[in-house]
């Protein structure tokens, strides 16, 4: 879907905008039920693609039920037909047309999975520290939700207009448990914070430099989310030409 002119003024205006409903269920029950499979060992994993258990279990701070239990992340979709159909919907590449043009590759996609019991808060952060391109404006953070995404499973929280400060420092929190690569903000003003509460297929598109992040779940229920980051063809990058990178893919 085309982004109404309203929709694509509030993402420049406060950094992101969500998307009621942009995925479909059947779409959401094949994620789903391929993530199981690949977590479970019942299907094996494609080229590159890697699972990230939680360091709480890593560190055997608790003891998961089930192997879905102990993982974090699966990460580099790429060469899963099944997954990385997400990226090529064709309706969220509408909509990530409407801001930063027809021409995309994908970045970076992932499975984010938040079980009950395990810690996974993700410090507030801005995903620019990950991606070494510019301009920052021709790049789009996707996160749709697989499962029901509330405060209580530690649903996205986000600083509205934060996009607009530039890239702050990061650093690995000073955390008992904090997951590989979860660099954070150290001093940031959060009394602006907003959660943003969503149900499955409700869709956040976010600029590369809002902050946001994550809390604990804490809840009895799952929160399972997918993700994808897109970059019009036009961004370059100082060190390298990053559309020759291995998990990046030509979109459009």
């Amino acid at each position: 879907m085309s982004l109404t002119p309203t929709q694509i003024d509030d993402y420049f205006r406060f950094g992101y905008v969500v998307l009621r409903k942009l995925i479909d269920p059947l779409a959401l029950e094949q994620y789903n039920r391929r993530f199981l499979a690949l977590v479970e060992g019942r299907q094996a994993l494609a080229a590159g693609m890697k699972i990230m258990r939680d360091v709480m279990v890593v560190k055997g701070a608790v003891a998961p039920e089930t192997p879905v239990h102990g993982v974090n992340k699966l990460l580099c979709l790429e060469e899963d037909e099944i997954l990385f159909g997400f990226a090529r919907h064709l309706e969220l590449v509408a909509a990530v047309q409407s801001l930063i043009g027809s021409a995309l590759y994908s970045l970076s996609s992932n499975v984010f999975n938040k079980p009950p019991g395990v810690d996974g808060k993700h410090p507030m952060h801005q995903d620019l520290r990950y991606f070494k391109l510019q301009p920052a404006e021709k790049i789009v953070g996707v996160w749709t939700a697989m499962l029901p995404a509330t405060r209580a499973s530690g649903c996205l929280a986000v600083i509205p207009e934060s996009h607009k400060r530039g890239l702050f420092e990061h650093q690995l929190p000073d955390w008992t448990h904090i997951n590989h690569g979860f660099f954070g903000i150290e001093s940031i003003d959060l009394s602006g914070r907003e959660h943003i509460e969503m149900a499955p297929g409700d869709t956040l598109l976010f600029h590369p430099l809002l902050v946001h992040g994550s809390g604990s779940n804490t809840s009895a229920q799952f929160r399972r989310a997918i993700s994808v980051h897109y970059a019009a063809a036009s961004c370059q990058s100082p060190n390298n030409d990053w559309r020759r990178n291995p998990f990046t893919r030509r979109i459009v």
